[in-house]
């Protein structure tokens, strides 16, 4: 395959995870939706669908949807991102820009699918957790560390997976995915993918999602959260003034998805070489 080829297979793949996962966080966030306070496991089991349904979008490219996975093919030593990919910079790239572009791109379908509730929602902080994570309690160390162990299951487990006859394909990442979610991803959401987190809160910061009301601002006391992942809007030191009907993308906490993930993903590579 070409450059071309697996920009747009990874694109797409990753397009779908993203609208269907960004869907059922905005499915249960927003206050007018149908699936309004639907819980943490109908969010998990959300994502992982949305994996599921990705990775068959992606089948050309293997489905990695993700930095972290392609990141961990490159750092296990394999010569292959997929059968005919070999692993060389240009198809590297392809993989990681492929991914970011449909991040984008599937958060924008999700907005578009909850226009209306969008408008109709007055918490902007619920809105940024549907796209990106945030942290239940907000300590970038610890944060960071979070996500680095979440991905680096999430990538030994998959690369384990080429070495199992087990045949599951896309339903085996889907349910690591589920699992992930329910059990490690408390403390900040579970990113566990770059493209996931920084391709939605670019979407975030770009689309008009604030709504247009006469709403007073409100202090936010610093133990409480909002948005699905627990999402903290900024950073809440001590008589900071916090409103949750402003727009703010929380840049200040954006590296941690990213680079957490990265370097999970890395090291369960380099554990495979090893285990594996």
């Amino acid at each position: 395959m070409n450059f071309g080829s697996i920009f747009v297979s990874e694109a797409l793949g990753t397009g779908v995870l993203i609208l269907l996962g960004a869907g059922v966080v905005a499915n249960v966030v927003l206050t007018k939706s149908k699936g309004f306070d639907g819980g943490w496991l109908l969010i998990t089991f959300g994502w992982g669908l949305g994996v599921f349904a990705g990775v068959y979008a992606a089948y050309k490219t293997g489905g990695h949807l993700n930095p972290a996975v392609t990141i961990g093919t490159l750092f296990s030593g394999a010569d292959d991102y997929a059968p005919g990919i070999p692993v060389n910079f240009a198809n590297t790239l392809a993989y990681l820009s492929g991914q970011l572009v449909g991040a984008f791109l599937g958060a924008c379908a999700a907005f578009i699918a909850y226009k209306r509730h969008f408008d109709e929602e007055p918490d902007e902080g619920k809105k940024l957790g549907i796209f990106a994570t945030g942290p239940a309690i907000r300590s970038y160390p610890w944060n960071f560390l979070t996500e680095v162990v979440a991905t680096f299951v999430l990538v030994l487990v998959i690369l384990a997976f080429g070495h199992t006859p087990s045949g599951l394909g896309p339903l085996a990442a889907a349910l690591l995915v589920v699992g992930i979610g329910a059990s490690l991803g408390g403390p900040t959401g579970y990113a566990i993918n770059p493209a996931r987190d920084l391709g939605p809160r670019i979407a975030y910061a770009l689309l008009p999602t604030r709504r247009a009301a006469n709403i007073l601002p409100q202090r936010i006391p610093a133990e409480s959260t909002v948005g699905a992942g627990a999402q903290r809007v900024v950073d809440e030191s001590p008589g900071d003034p916090v409103s949750s009907t402003e727009k703010n993308a929380d840049w200040s906490y954006a590296w941690v998805p990213v680079l957490g993930p990265l370097v999970g993903g890395a090291l369960a590579g380099l554990a495979a070489q090893v285990f594996l």
